[in-house]
């Protein structure tokens, strides 16, 4: 069945986002086409002004807004600039935020290390970073996923800043608040063995 260049041409566009699939992306292209005339100029606004008025911080490269040098977090005065916590993008800067736990400064890589997808230590904010280390940062935490990508950075992380005197740490890992041992995977619970903490 043959669908108006329109609606195909959206549904196309839906597919090359990430996570989405053809019938997601069906589904999406539907809802809008039956939707209000608000709702797809909404989302057709917020998509115009999203590379337009959306920049990056010039010292920490998490996103903010266009014509701003520093994003806020680096402009607040109260957060800890002794502390990095160094992340591959800015949805780990928003979901560490959300824990409310975290009061020093970021960094943000722009990705991880990949070699099989060509992505190495120069496509990263690694040397920025190495520079920011070295001038009155006393620890640096390595907030990258446990994945082999995420491993492999924080290795290379950890060799380039070491020779800097910095403290270097990573998250910690292993089992969920609430988890079940039971329902654990092996590479969770050595993880977590490995990572114990002495109590008290």
């Amino acid at each position: 069945m043959l669908l108006p260049q329109p609606l195909q041409k959206l549904i196309n566009a839906l597919e090359r986002l990430p996570g989405i699939g053809p019938k997601t992306a069906s589904r999406l292209a539907f809802y809008l086409l039956r939707a209000s005339e608000d709702i797809s100029q909404d989302l057709s606004a917020a998509l115009d002004g999203l590379k337009s008025k959306v920049s990056v911080c010039e010292d920490c490269f998490h996103i903010t807004d266009a014509g701003r040098r520093r994003c806020e977090i680096c402009e607040d005065s109260r957060r800890d600039a002794s502390v990095l916590c160094v992340v591959a993008d800015s949805l780990n800067v928003l979901a560490i935020e959300r824990s409310g736990g975290y009061h020093g400064k970021y960094h943000v890589l722009q990705g991880l290390l990949s070699p099989i997808e060509g992505i190495a230590p120069e496509d990263l904010k690694i040397e920025s970073l190495c520079t920011r280390a070295g001038n009155g940062v006393t620890e640096v935490i390595i907030a990258t996923n446990p994945s082999m990508e995420g491993d492999t950075t924080a290795m290379y992380l950890l060799r380039q800043l070491q020779p800097l005197g910095v403290k270097v740490t990573r998250l910690g890992l292993g089992l969920p608040v609430g988890g079940d041992l039971d329902y654990a995977d092996q590479s969770t619970l050595l993880r977590a063995i490995s990572g114990r903490q002495e109590m008290g």
